[in-house]
């Protein structure tokens, strides 16, 4: 029986790909171990986001050569399809290299692991979505992947190269997943992907369509992934609003509130429009989470153009951010763009998490002695605590006496728990 370790880097969608890949090959009868000195085979689900994931990547594969010099090694992920080309990437501590289509049938080419070969197909030629899926879900709370790509083109970013064009789960395999894992006791999904704005595009169908057949199921509560404001329009928001399944938890993918910024990002919408449609997300829901991802430092920004989207964050009185400085990423449009110091992007970025801490407190504060809906996921041996989400992502824990809570919904105020910042 081979042993095999899986570490799966980056986003929500390639850490439910890992699991998957996982749960594969456990079925084909390889026993999965945490001891890297103990595994015969070490496969690595890599990201690609920045040049810096890239760095990781290969670090890892060392130190795992370093520690067990027979181990057998699969890159594979974002940074496998990226890096297929490049004549300077150093491919001494890989045995096998598989490209993000290719990684979903791993089971075909670990055959050929003693062949140093790659298989790494062109992205773009890939038109149908791979429908694999978790088969054995052990948590309360389960990624559905509805989409995979990227048809838009920022100017700093490389996954669509990654990733290829966007790619869209029908809604009969969607709405058979969750009917699946429902089965199985869980109580809550999150729809994931790549860009999920973009699911249906192929045949004529928006989100909208996908979460009015989702609503019809008997799944407890639903959260979405990442969205673009421009795909927040008044109707969806209008039947979010009123849904009684929908968790009122966003995650925007901002990057800038500055337009010269956002313009040379090659977004496509405004600073103001980002605000009207934060606006109406506070207005439409009791006590959102909304968190966003912002890019600080990036070519072109000064002073000015950083302090407008500082400014604008603080008026948008968002739950969190994920903040982080520009890094240059071969391949793409900003790569040869004028460049920002490198000590200047992590003054920004220092600035931008303070005032993430402060918007953080704020809103833990407003929820402060309010009444919500928890789903609750571990007790701890040691303490007697369960661990539990609401629905407008706030982690919390609480004590009782009671071992069967897990995997249950209730409510609770917050004045009787403890919130885990």
């Amino acid at each position: 029986m081979k042993k095999f370790c899986i570490k799966s880097l980056g986003c929500k969608q390639n850490q439910l790909e890992g699991q998957i890949i996982q749960n594969e090959l456990e079925r084909l009868g390889f026993q999965y171990e945490e001891n890297i000195a103990l595994c015969d085979i070490y496969i690595l689900n890599s990201c690609s986001v920045t040049s810096h994931s890239d760095s990781y990547t290969k670090y890892l594969l060392n130190k795992v050569k370093r520690q067990n010099p027979n181990i057998k090694t699969v890159l594979t992920g974002c940074c496998a399809q990226t890096i297929k080309d490049k004549k300077n990437f150093d491919y001494s501590n890989i045995d096998l290299i598989l490209g993000n289509s290719e990684k979903m049938n791993i089971e075909k080419y670990i055959p050929n692991l003693d062949n140093n070969l790659k298989y790494v197909g062109d992205i773009f030629e890939v038109k149908e979505f791979e429908n694999k899926f978790l088969q054995n879900p052990n948590s309360t709370r389960v990624s559905i992947k509805i989409q995979d790509g990227c048809d838009n083109r920022c100017s700093y970013c490389i996954i669509p190269y990654a990733r290829g064009n966007s790619r869209s789960n029908s809604i009969e395999n969607i709405i058979k997943q969750i009917n699946i894992v429902i089965e199985k006791n869980v109580k809550e999904i999150v729809l994931t992907g790549i860009h999920i704005g973009q699911w249906g595009r192929e045949f004529n169908k928006n989100l909208l369509d996908l979460l009015k057949e989702i609503e019809k199921t008997s799944i407890l509560r639903y959260r979405l992934g990442s969205l673009y404001v421009n795909e927040l329009d008044n109707e969806l928001i209008d039947f979010l609003s009123k849904s009684k399944k929908f968790c009122p938890h966003f995650h925007l993918s901002l990057q800038s509130l500055c337009d010269k910024t956002l313009k040379n990002m090659n977004r496509s919408y405004s600073a103001s429009y980002a605000l009207e449609v934060i606006e109406k997300l506070h207005k439409s829901f009791n006590l959102p989470y909304l968190g966003c991802d912002i890019i600080v430092g990036f070519p072109y920004e000064d002073d000015d153009d950083f302090n407008i989207t500082f400014n604008n964050l603080k008026k948008a009185k968002l739950s969190s951010i994920h903040c982080f400085p520009y890094s240059k990423r071969e391949g793409t449009k900003a790569y040869s763009m004028p460049q920002v110091k490198d000590s200047v992007k992590t003054s920004r970025a220092k600035k931008i998490m303070e005032l993430s801490g402060e918007l953080k407190k704020e809103f833990l504060e407003r929820n402060k002695n309010t009444s919500h809906q928890i789903l609750i996921e571990k007790k701890s041996p040691k303490t007697g605590c369960y661990t539990a989400m609401t629905e407008n992502y706030i982690r919390i824990k609480f004590k009782s006496e009671n071992d069967n809570l897990r995997h249950t919904i209730k409510e609770i105020n917050l004045k009787d728990c403890e919130i885990i910042e």
